[in-house]
């Protein structure tokens, strides 16, 4: 039966939570991360079927090693209580292939997160539950931007509230008024909503294609009148 999963959350450090630890858990692997000086060894864990980096063109190749990305991510952000990253978890098909799947997930990942400019650490996975598979993908991407340079971006840029003759604004004790604004779209809602329809319209092209008569619906229930 088709199914549609499509799932983000952030991975912070105020929730106690390691980009390295996160990373290492997904793709079945052992990491050290620097900032806890812990060690995360998840090499006995099942259903790994895939794992892999997407870099946009400009990003530095060393990152495309788990272990030095995730380590650069704990590095760069200095705050206790700091956002690290985006956790993705979306539902593959069981009437596809792995093939086809590893496939498909990998052409949205490249056109839907790398051509935005994220970094994409995915990992592919099948456990199985009663005798049936459960296919899915894990995509961890840094919240913090790279710009076309290679370094470091900022999350958030400041814009000044300006009067009629196009001054500064400045409050009550002479500073400045400003809001924080996001340097990305990475994280309004509306990315996320075609997102998530552009993973069901990708699926849905495929039972198509397999003439298969199955499709999925990224929209709620409720949304959809059902």
């Amino acid at each position: 039966m088709s199914l549609f999963h499509f799932h983000v959350t952030q991975i912070k450090r105020s929730a106690g939570q390691s980009a390295v630890a996160c990373a290492a858990y997904r793709a079945g692997e052992k990491l050290k991360s620097e900032y806890y000086g812990e060690v995360s060894d998840y090499t006995r864990k099942g259903g790994v079927v895939e794992t892999g980096i997407m870099l946009p063109d400009y990003v530095p190749q060393n990152l495309s090693d788990r272990e030095t990305l995730w380590n650069e991510v704990e590095k760069i952000e200095k705050g206790k209580k700091a956002q690290l990253a985006y956790s993705f978890d979306f539902a593959l098909q069981n009437e596809f292939t792995m093939e086809e799947n590893i496939s498909l997930a990998k052409k949205f990942i490249k056109e839907q997160f790398v051509e935005r400019g994220m970094i994409a650490d995915y990992a592919i996975h099948s456990p199985e539950t009663n005798g049936i598979a459960n296919p899915h993908v894990h995509v961890l991407c840094p919240i913090r931007p790279i710009d076309k340079n290679g370094k470091w971006g900022n999350k958030q840029k400041r814009v000044y509230e300006l009067d009629r003759n196009g001054d500064r604004e400045t409050d009550h004790n002479g500073n400045y008024i400003f809001s924080a604004v996001p340097t990305t779209d990475w994280g309004k809602p509306e990315t996320l909503e075609h997102w998530r329809s552009e993973w069901a319209r990708m699926c849905n092209e495929k039972f198509e294609e397999k003439q298969i008569a199955d499709k999925i619906d990224y929209r709620s229930y409720e949304r959809q009148g059902v």
